[in-house]
């Protein structure tokens, strides 16, 4: 008789009671892990006074969340929040355990994976389950969680396997995976944890926290026009700005542009920067690079502009225009213009 096979765990990141898109899209994804395993889809769910936002966790797929609420769990830090994951790990024997790839999950999930000797691998864009044949070790596994993350800057793609135990515990970038339509009908089972922690587990105190105000959101926006280095100069990055804004939508830009200093870091889509899922990317003097595409190939309707026919951008592209950038994008600012 085979073991049984644990089910599939999301840790959830919430902020004031107000849950992370992340974890969100790792709930639509735990759920079609599970499906294919034939588990649960789980969540643990830390923090204090967020009990009313348990149901969303359910409408997302989740079968169950072991919920644990204590003043000591605001805000975050990482010894409550590990020693509590790990006492749950070690009861319940978890398959799968999924982190968001942001500050707090890179600082949860490898501790708790040094701590319950599991192996971890981070920044996975992509999560799938099948069969592995270890030629080396000479034995075969049934259903191992494989773990695509890019590798070498970006120029191949990893396929990670965990063979040692598990949990197999991976992070997620966010964005990378599809967030599924909730279904506010769906109910689950709510499991109280109650924390046993110590003065050594609160040892850390947050003495003052300063929110940086953050002046775009390109995860969230519909329209983004990104610009690259084929615009040629800083100046002419000004016609993005200008297309962007006539559109309503929001500026992305190049490795390369950011680089050149000619926008900032939070701007940047791809591998090094943010994924994105728009209804519509125009991508403008941008080649194309795969670290690029690999940020943003799943937008809805994607427009190219370059003057290289053969630029990999065109890969992806739904439309292209081949053609001098810093000439095409005026004429478009003042299409759009007279359509205001």
């Amino acid at each position: 008789m085979s073991e049984k096979i644990g089910n599939v765990w999301i840790f959830i990141e919430q902020e004031g009671g107000k849950i992370a898109n992340v974890s969100l899209e790792l709930v639509s994804k735990g759920r079609e892990l599970a499906n294919r395993l034939g588990v649960k889809t789980e969540a643990v769910y830390l923090g204090n006074n967020i009990e009313n936002s348990v149901s969303t966790l359910y409408h997302y797929g989740c079968d169950t969340v072991y919920l644990a609420e204590d003043p000591r769990l605001e805000p975050f830090t990482v010894l409550p929040y590990a020693k509590i994951l790990m006492h749950l790990i070690k009861e319940h024997r978890p398959n799968i355990l999924l982190f968001g790839a942001t500050a707090k999950g890179r600082e949860l999930g490898p501790r708790v994976a040094s701590t319950t000797l599991c192996g971890l691998t981070a920044d996975c864009t992509d999560l799938q389950i099948d069969d592995f044949e270890d030629k080396v070790g000479q034995k075969s596994y049934k259903n191992k969680l494989m773990q695509i993350r890019p590798a070498f800057g970006g120029n191949i793609i990893a396929t990670i396997v965990n063979t040692w135990q598990d949990p197999q515990m991976v992070t997620v970038r966010p964005g990378v995976m599809k967030l599924n339509e909730p279904d506010k009908a769906r109910k689950g089972k709510l499991v109280r944890v109650k924390p046993e922690l110590s003065a050594e587990d609160t040892i850390i105190k947050v003495i003052e926290r300063v929110q940086k105000e953050k002046d775009i959101d390109l995860q969230a926006a519909p329209i983004i026009v990104a610009g690259g280095y084929g615009l040629g100069g800083k100046e002419n990055f000004k016609l993005i700005v200008e297309l962007a804004k006539v559109l309503g939508g929001e500026v992305g830009a190049s490795r390369a542009a950011v680089d050149a200093g000619w926008v900032i870091h939070d701007h940047q889509v791809g591998q090094t920067g943010v994924t994105v899922r728009p209804k519509l990317y125009i991508a403008c003097g941008i080649s194309g690079s795969v670290q690029h595409r690999a940020g943003m190939a799943e937008s809805q309707k994607i427009i190219a502009i370059n003057n290289d026919p053969n630029a990999p951008i065109f890969s992806v592209a739904h439309y292209g225009i081949v053609g001098e950038v810093n000439a095409i994008i005026p004429k478009l600012i003042k299409a759009f213009k007279a359509k205001v």
